[in-house]
């Protein structure tokens, strides 16, 4: 004899968990990260939702695959970045590229120096800005934002010095 079917109403919140496989779960507590981050990659809000919708998009697509990776967050980060560099891959960013001003003052004791370091960022080709923030704002290694990016460590290490020189340059002139 089989238990009488629950209707999907009265599933309730664990329910609900169980037959997504944690995944609403797992979004509900990591979208801010996964929002800050894309902002660092973009440089721009309206961006970075759009990064984030299309990331979390893409973990729904691939949860099964996401929640047996070693390292859910590492996983996230992986479809985070690539989204961002094959975004701006595209013919249509190179053509309709905006510029948006600052969303706000820096929290720092220091505001224009906040501005000045967004302008820097912004003025790094997308590689770089990627090795930036996975090496200096997720605090990755070498090793590992070579994986998250697929290319050698010595190609990690070369875009970070070009990055961070072009980064100097840009704020001494300031």
């Amino acid at each position: 004899m089989t238990a009488p079917a629950v209707p999907a109403d009265d599933v309730g919140v664990r329910g609900a968990e169980d037959a997504d496989g944690g995944y609403t779960a797992y979004v509900s507590g990591r979208v801010t990260w996964i929002r800050r981050t894309a902002y660092l990659l973009c440089g721009d809000w309206t961006a970075a939702d759009d990064l984030t919708q299309q990331t979390i998009y893409k973990l729904f697509v691939h949860w099964a695959k996401a929640r047996r990776a070693e390292s859910l967050d590492a996983y996230t980060r992986v479809v985070l970045v690539r989204e961002f560099l094959a975004e701006r891959r595209k013919a249509w960013w190179r053509r309709t590229s905006l510029v948006a001003p600052p969303d706000r003052a820096s929290d720092s004791g220091d505001p224009d120096g906040g501005l000045d370091l967004r302008d820097a960022l912004a003025s790094l080709a997308p590689r770089q800005r990627a090795v930036v923030v996975l090496r200096y704002y997720c605090d990755l290694s070498v090793a590992d934002t070579a994986t998250v990016l697929g290319c050698s460590e010595g190609n990690v290490k070369s875009q970070a010095s070009r990055a961070l020189t072009t980064l100097r340059g840009h704020l001494e002139g300031r």
